[in-house]
């Protein structure tokens, strides 16, 4: 059984359709499929893209699964109220649709990270002082509150910048978001490991600024392992023996992107221009 991971669909459902179809036929019809995150939002079709991988991963016997990015906790959060919606968000349609809430407690239940055949599978990043262990862990804790009774005021508490920098003392409502950030959305870092949330639609710092993509910072305990991410448009394809980085901007007219574990094997759609970046992909 080849096992493939696959970047941000970000509600390009026929894409997502496409690629799968040719994983089936490459890696035949028990391939394990893993999404690292973004299944929704921005693109055409996000009811079409969420609605096709509930069912793909309800009906696989584990074998499909997806990771919680960034959008898709927006989602859940918009849904039950804890945050409004942004002007850019495409999210109408599946607040609309019969089985929201069927959608939404399916996306409760997914993980944060998972673990697979050394490698380390997360949306977006992991703090340079966690190994991979401490990571599954801590995504674990996360876990737990969102799919309990306190995941609707968590969902309200989540939100903000702060702290940026991992602790081991953190408590509370701090630790989570400090997780939930690190896991969903960092980017660039400072050397200490603080995470910068301002410079988001380029492949590095500004010049003099200090910042590094969190997979540079010296001494990041997870070189021991592949960390598999995406999130990030602006660097496109990354293939290294420490690391793969699979959003290839999708949903900005790049290409829909699957890797197989296995092989390093590459598979790849291109995909329209749904959002014009104007140089600017997020």
């Amino acid at each position: 059984m080849k096992t493939y991971a696959i970047g941000d669909l970000q509600g390009c459902a026929h894409e997502a359709q496409e690629l799968l179809d040719r994983i089936f036929e490459a890696g035949g019809s028990d391939a394990r499929i893993l999404f690292v995150g973004d299944l929704i939002n921005r693109g055409p079709d996000s009811l079409g893209a969420l609605r096709r991988m509930k069912a793909l991963s309800e009906s696989s016997g584990g074998r499909v699964e997806a990771l919680l990015g960034n959008h898709d906790l927006h989602l859940i959060a918009v849904a039950v109220g804890a945050q409004r919606m942004s002007r850019s968000d495409t999210l109408d349609e599946i607040l609309a649709a019969p089985d929201r809430d069927e959608l939404i407690a399916w996306l409760r239940q997914r993980p944060l990270a998972m673990y697979v055949d050394g490698h380390l599978l997360v949306h977006a990043g992991v703090a340079p002082q966690w190994d991979a262990a401490q990571t599954m862990a801590l995504a674990g804790e996360v876990e737990s509150v969102l799919r309990s009774d306190a995941y609707i005021s968590f969902l309200g508490a989540m939100y903000g910048n702060d702290p940026d920098r991992w602790d081991d003392r953190l408590e509370g409502m701090e630790r989570l978001r400090c997780i939930v950030n690190a896991l969903t959305r960092m980017r660039l870092c400072t050397e200490d490991g603080s995470m910068d949330f301002k410079h988001k639609e380029s492949e590095a710092g500004p010049v003099g600024s200090g910042l590094l993509p969190w997979f540079d910072l010296p001494g990041r305990r997870t070189q021991d392992v592949t960390v598999v991410f995406g999130h990030w448009s602006a660097l496109g394809l990354i293939q290294r023996p420490d690391l793969i980085g699979l959003d290839s901007g999708c949903v900005w007219g790049g290409k829909l992107t699957a890797v197989c574990l296995d092989d390093r094997s590459l598979l790849q759609v291109d995909c329209p221009e749904y959002l014009e970046h104007a140089g600017k992909k997020r």
